[in-house]
């Protein structure tokens, strides 16, 4: 196997939501080695323009290139909307983002061809959800809705409250009017209201979690490319784990333990702009 293999795989978001697709890639791919950054200093990404979003990550990518990656997951839905052609021709390497593998999901597992989506007001008036799938399935019938205060109760570690449940709600109500027997949860925040969310809409519509797909096509793009780690991590190699923020990096490590399968002792310091 040749140390290419080995190298981590590049993950970048706008803050500490994508920390859902780390999470995931830990749970599903125990092998390999990651590289998050998180552009702590530059969050929100969903109220930024297409020009600034594209411009961001061109910089993220040229950081994660210094770190000797593999491959790269935009763990971010805006990012993924805006940017991700601009990522592939920046880094020169395999690159996936989150919306394709929910989008996949989603037309695969709808009865009715009604598909809700709900995300940042950034990753809604891009159309993104709506075009990835009905270039799956022309038929489906997509009902997209922003939902710009969910991110905020999430960051402030209110998961589980009567004023989050009520917001939820509040948003959903539009898109169970309309029918829909699938949702899928378009921010990597949403996955940490999963649970919320099931609550208030019930068994019986389908809940797309991307930040668990996009780790799922991650294993297929490494086989496909040959690159997958097949080492059994060594004992002795103390970071497989390896976390870069452009600010607080105290308030990251510390929303980082409260998900991440792992002990998040630090996250080092970048700066971005410099890349």
């Amino acid at each position: 196997m040749s140390s290419l293999n080995e190298a981590p795989i590049g993950v970048f978001d706008s803050g500490l939501g994508g920390l859902t697709v780390a999470r995931e890639i830990m749970r599903n791919l125990p092998r390999e080695k990651i590289v998050y950054f998180g552009d702590t200093a530059r969050v929100p990404y969903g109220s930024k323009s297409r020009q600034t979003v594209e411009r961001y990550s061109r910089q993220i990518v040229r950081f994660l290139k210094t770190q000797e990656i593999k491959a790269i997951v935009i763990a971010c839905n805006t990012a993924t909307a805006f940017a991700i052609d601009a990522v592939r021709e920046e880094a020169d390497l395999p690159v996936i983002g989150v919306i394709e593998p929910g989008a996949r999901v989603a037309c695969a597992e709808t009865g009715n061809g009604r598909i809700g989506v709900i995300a940042t007001r950034a990753t809604v008036g891009s159309g993104a959800y709506t075009e990835a799938l009905r270039s799956l399935r022309p038929d489906v019938r997509v009902i997209e809705k922003a939902c710009p205060l969910l991110v905020p109760l999430v960051e402030e570690g209110l998961l589980h409250d009567p004023v989050t449940d009520e917001i939820i709600m509040r948003y959903l109500d539009e898109v169970l009017e309309n029918g829909v027997d699938t949702l899928i949860l378009g921010c990597t925040h949403y996955p940490l209201l999963r649970s919320a969310i099931r609550k208030l809409v019930g068994d019986s519509i389908r809940l797309v979690n991307p930040a668990y797909e996009t780790a799922r096509s991650l294993a297929e793009l490494l086989e496909e490319k040959q690159l997958e780690c097949t080492v059994p991590r060594s004992a002795d190699d103390p970071s497989p784990y390896r976390f870069f923020v452009s600010d607080q990096a105290e308030r990251f490590a510390e929303f980082a333990n409260m998900i991440l399968p792992i002990d998040v002792s630090m996250a080092r310091l970048v700066r971005i702009e410099d890349y």
